[in-house]
């Protein structure tokens, strides 16, 4: 079982990291799945998609769930039945999951040159005063911005809100494994705690808000 990596991140909160090693047909055996999501999961178009579908559905088993734990709101934010928060991400070879007493967001991305070229597309003008196109961790820093974005926008899940325009995250030094960030949308002003990782060639990025980070 190519369970890479669980680890507590305090006391309440739990990560939980997979290795996409098997087949689709391997996975799909192992996994009971709702109706709902036999469907789903046939309906996809891509197989790379369908391994991380049910890759994270081994997740939720090594959490103590299962499938049928998990629903889903009209916004697609995932929930658990006894209260705790979840959040979810997969790319390519590895598949993600979270769980936390206090609200979480977690975004997983494969590091390719690619970001580069999207950068204008998502970073602040606060973030472009200290990122550095000529640095040897410059890929690094924007998959952790992207990360960051798409975590916080997990957490808050709110139709309107622009990664360049909403979201700013604080220079950061990509050694030391944290950041800070801030959320300003229409009324909305919230900061959160951004801790990343790498996994293998992936960067793993992890937000609470500030509110809740001492919980943790």
């Amino acid at each position: 079982m190519p369970l890479h990596l669980q680890q507590n991140i305090g006391p309440k909160t739990k990560l939980y990291v997979w290795r996409i090693e098997e087949t689709f047909e391997d996975l799909f055996d192992e996994i009971h799945l709702t109706d709902w999501n036999v469907i789903r999961v046939h309906s996809m178009k891509s197989e790379q998609h369908q391994r991380g579908f049910l890759s994270v559905r081994k997740l939720f088993e090594a959490a103590g769930y299962t499938d049928f734990d998990v629903t889903y709101d009209k916004t697609g934010k995932p929930h658990l039945p006894d209260g705790h928060h979840i959040s979810i991400s997969h790319s390519h070879g590895f598949s993600a999951i979270i769980v936390s007493d206090v609200t979480v967001g977690i975004d997983l991305e494969l590091m390719r040159d690619k970001i580069v070229r999207i950068a204008d597309k998502f970073t602040s003008e606060e973030e472009e005063t200290y990122l550095d196109r000529n640095s040897e961790d410059y890929v690094s820093k924007l998959t952790v911005i992207w990360g960051v974005k798409e975590a916080i926008f997990k957490i808050r899940n709110e139709i309107g809100i622009s990664f360049k325009d909403h979201i700013t995250t604080f220079t950061f030094d990509i050694n030391s494994g944290q950041a800070s960030a801030r959320l300003d949308f229409e009324n909305v002003h919230r900061h959160f705690d951004v801790k990343f990782q790498y996994v293998e060639d992936h960067m793993l990025v992890y937000a609470f808000e500030t509110t809740d980070a001492n919980a943790l």
